[in-house]
């Protein structure tokens, strides 16, 4: 039996159930289907090792989507404050005392309450499970994935792993970096590997819950620190927290091998003297890291969103944010389409989509690059120049703002000097 719908949206993580929530809030008829089930959220459970920077923009998308009062039920911390500094050890940064060359986000200096949340994926992935629960034109198809995509002149058939096939005019790719999706509309990537990994570890520390994030520069990659939520009752006066450390995969392998006091006072001494002490590891895993790009966002009735479409290096956290954007660019592009009277497939539609949404994410890729080879190296005069680079943005706070506001999504352009210096690193034409 053939099920119909407007739309079928493949992949129900954090980009396609929020798509697909948007899309029943506009009446369209959508399944939502994915392999997986709602992932759990224990109520004093440990965090997830994976975690999102969601962004002032997608805090608004989230509220539209009724998603963000089940957030903030389960677990969401703002930060106020985002640090960064140069951690080099070399006889020039003798010249530059660490504190000059820091630079310093603070949504006080915006007139906001805060730059942004960090959120477990889980938690913004279980809020639009429900939110897309609730829309009566939302049917869930979960436990059950894509074998299949037919694609004809007037609709395409998804067709599922249990032969189930729905049919529907245009079919959204929401399945990650790896999407079988984009392998079955024949769409190749662009893709650069970068010679580091990320070992990523949640953590509890003494202290109560800080406002403030930070990435101290490494030349063999970023340290990071995030701020969560309190450890509650059964651990009194602590707090969790998610570290990012980049490095070689071979360093990393060798410090998940590491006990867990070794390991916690490997992280205490490699990491800088803004960390806390650490009292606890949880988990700790480690993962490549690379810039992805799709040679095209559509082709006949599948569209690509999100990692599907594009994945980048995860300094700033900015991927998921990425992902909403290109959400909220679509559901407007096929609404525009039904209020005309189109197919949603129409080719003129989804290429204007990707006239939107490619340049877009080619920007924020380029500058999370820029920092990464800015930064990831021991030559003296670059250490000295981005020493100088931190310490002008700190003298200059309308350049620093406007940074923020794009980091923040309150602005879509990169400010011109990061834009020029960003087009010139390697790999840049071709993204």
């Amino acid at each position: 039996m053939t099920q119909e719908f407007d739309v079928v949206v493949a992949g129900a993580g954090m980009v396609g159930a929020a798509l697909a929530t948007g899309l029943g809030q506009n009446g369209f008829r959508v399944a939502l289907v994915d392999r997986e089930t709602a992932p759990d959220v224990a109520s004093g459970s440990a965090p997830d090792i994976r975690v999102s920077a969601l962004s002032a923009g997608s805090e608004r998308y989230l509220r539209s989507l009724g998603a963000w009062p089940e957030m903030a039920a389960m677990g969401i911390t703002p930060y106020r404050r985002l640090a960064v500094w140069d951690q080099t050890s070399h006889p020039l940064g003798a010249l530059l005392p660490r504190r000059l060359g820091e630079v310093v986000f603070d949504a006080a200096d915006l007139g906001a309450s805060h730059l942004g949340h960090i959120v477990e994926n889980r938690i913004t992935q279980r809020a639009l499970w429900q939110s897309a629960a609730q829309q009566p034109s939302v049917t869930l198809l979960s436990g059950n994935g894509v074998t299949a995509v037919e694609q004809g002149s007037e609709q395409a058939v998804v067709v599922l792993e249990d032969n189930t096939r729905l049919a529907c005019q245009l079919v959204i790719a929401a399945d990650g970096a790896t999407s079988r999706l984009r392998d079955m509309a024949g769409i190749g990537v662009s893709r650069d590997q970068y010679g580091q990994q990320a070992l990523v570890a949640s953590v509890r520390y003494r202290g109560p819950v800080e406002d403030i994030t930070w990435q101290a520069f490494h030349p063999s990659g970023p340290r990071a620190f995030l701020p969560l939520h309190s450890a509650g009752p059964s651990h009194p006066g602590e707090s969790w927290a998610s570290l990012v450390w980049y490095d070689a995969p071979a360093t990393l392998a060798r410090l998940k091998a590491l006990d867990a006091p070794s390991f916690l006072a490997e992280v205490q001494r490699a990491f800088p003297a803004d960390l806390p002490a650490l009292t606890h590891v949880d988990a700790r895993a480690s993962f490549p890291i690379a810039r992805q790009h799709a040679r095209d966002y559509a082709r006949g009735r599948i569209v690509l969103v999100g990692d599907a479409a594009h994945t980048i290096n995860p300094l700033a956290g900015q991927g998921v944010n990425l992902g909403f954007q290109d959400a909220q660019c679509l559901q407007a592009i096929i609404r525009e389409a039904r209020r005309a009277g189109e197919d949603l497939a129409v080719p003129q539609r989804l290429a204007a989509y990707e006239q939107q949404r490619r340049p877009a994410n080619r920007r924020m890729m380029l500058a999370m690059d820029l920092f990464y080879h800015l930064f990831s190296n021991r030559i003296p005069p670059l250490h000295l120049l981005r020493n100088l680079g931190l310490g002008a943005a700190r003298a200059l706070p309308f350049a620093r703002n406007q940074v923020a506001r794009y980091a923040m999504g309150i602005e879509e352009d990169l400010p011109p000097l990061i834009r020029q210096l960003a087009a010139r690193i390697p790999g840049a034409s071709h993204l």
